[in-house]
């Protein structure tokens, strides 16, 4: 099946409306909760009950679902190169300023300190790494002044990309191409300004874009050359990592990328 678009993102969530809080404080707004369809928690193949918030961020969607039993919670000694990381950047003007609010509202940094401005051949962007307090990764991303105009604005406007920590970069970049994306200029970042970003000594790592027929957002794959990356244990979908890609496609299903993320596709 070909993926043409990210219409969203689902994350697994414990305590929905609590960090329901948390993303409304850092720019996004709600609508109610509804219980998610049977015929999707059978695609899922969740037994149970599931509930979710929809939050929305300019024209970019995140569910919060809650499932009935709850799964295993988020690692609380995961990494950045650890292959179960996959965070969402979320686009600012003011990745200072972002941050402070993020913090205050209950986020813990992944970064070391504050926002850091990676060098050119790296992008350019200003960027810190978060986690909400329920243990997904995000990110703050600002671009350079006038480097991205589909970007222009203020506050907090809307997701770029989702980024996964991979294992065999060759094998994940033949995935995505089978399933219809195209390959962007791939980065190697590495320096005093990434190990602060990640929050990890010694850090080499290829950034990969994979991008669908219409974007924003994409998909970019992290390959670590350092430190040592951690396997992914298989997550089961109502883990708190288990965070879904939503994609417009040919057809519904569930599928996983060669290191066992998840995409769920939709008509």
């Amino acid at each position: 099946m070909r993926l043409r678009a990210i219409v969203g993102f689902r994350l697994v969530s414990v305590q929905p409306r609590a960090l329901a809080a948390f993303y409304r404080a850092i720019g996004f707004e709600s609508g109610g909760t509804k219980a998610i369809p049977p015929t999707e928690l059978e695609l899922l193949g969740v037994s149970g009950f599931g509930s979710r918030i929809t939050m929305s961020l300019g024209a970019s969607c995140v569910d919060l679902d809650g499932f009935e039993p709850p799964g295993r919670p988020y690692p609380t000694d995961a990494s950045a190169s650890d292959l179960i990381f996959q965070h969402l950047a979320l686009v600012t003007d003011d990745a200072a300023a972002a941050w402070l609010r993020a913090r205050d509202a209950g986020a813990t940094p992944i970064s070391r300190e504050r926002p850091v401005t990676l060098p050119k051949s790296s992008g350019g962007v200003t960027a810190v790494k978060f986690r909400d307090p329920e243990g997904h990764p995000l990110e703050f991303l600002q671009f350079p002044a006038d480097a991205n105009p589909g970007w222009n604005g203020a506050g907090v406007m809307g997701i770029d990309h989702s980024a996964i920590s991979v294992s065999n970069v060759a094998a994940s970049r033949r995935f995505y191409a089978h399933h219809g994306l195209s390959e962007g200029n791939a980065t190697f970042n590495q320096g005093p300004a990434q190990v602060a970003l990640d929050g990890l000594d010694d850090v080499e790592v290829n950034v990969v874009p994979m991008n669908p027929l219409q974007m924003p957002p994409h998909i970019e794959l992290l390959d670590y050359h350092g430190p040592v990356r951690r396997p992914l244990a298989p997550l089961a979908v109502n883990d708190i990592a288990a965070t879904r890609v939503v994609w417009q496609s040919d057809g519904e299903a569930l599928i996983r990328d060669p290191d066992g993320h998840l995409h769920q596709l939709s008509r």
